[in-house]
């Protein structure tokens, strides 16, 4: 039980004592601007799409960043340079499914890249059109509000490229709640 002189005003309720996870997920685009997505064929999410990602290798001290660069090595089969890596969203997930809390660190990644449609260990990759992604079979989380603030945020850094948002989602009840953190910069309405 949390002391109520230790609660911070506005802050969500405390979740459920639940394990918590960190891994990434990875945004990877070709030269037309097609986002490549895995269709899973595993648990967490399996029969849906997601960006190819992965748990941190928490015990070997891996940064986000490695997960991310490994992770494309090991689903997509490209190597990645660290510096072609940005970081573009923070995403906490309380409750996913009952069972697990959820940091997920949202990089793009900077430089088109050339990735062959097929089966792998997880599904089958394959590249879709940015506007086909609310038409496909999605985590509920993605459709309602991942894949929306990565497209609200597509060109609002100062380079053109992806800004940076950081949110909280709370997956327990009835529907999804979420708590938009930051974003920068911010997107004109």
């Amino acid at each position: 039980m949390q002391d109520a002189a230790n609660i911070i005003p506005g802050a969500p309720e405390p979740g459920p004592d639940l394990p918590y996870k960190i891994a990434c997920l990875c945004d990877l685009r070709d030269k037309d601007g097609r986002v490549l997505l895995l269709h899973r064929i595993k648990s967490p999410n399996k029969g849906l799409c997601s960006p190819i990602g992965g748990k941190l290798e928490m015990q070997l001290g891996e940064s986000p960043a490695q997960c991310a660069q490994r992770e494309i090595k090991e689903e997509a089969n490209i190597d990645v340079s660290i510096e072609d890596l940005r970081l573009v969203g923070l995403i906490a997930e309380t409750a996913f499914e009952g069972k697990t809390h959820w940091l997920l660190f949202y990089y793009r990644v900077m430089k088109p890249v050339e990735v062959v449609d097929g089966h792998m260990d997880e599904g089958e990759l394959r590249w879709h059109d940015p506007e086909d992604i609310p038409n496909l079979p999605l985590p509920d989380t993605d459709r309602q509000i991942i894949w929306p603030m990565v497209h609200k945020h597509e060109h609002t850094a100062v380079d053109g490229g992806p800004g940076f948002f950081n949110i909280h989602i709370d997956c327990r009840g009835e529907q999804l709640t979420w708590t938009i953190e930051q974003e920068t910069p911010t997107p004109n309405p």
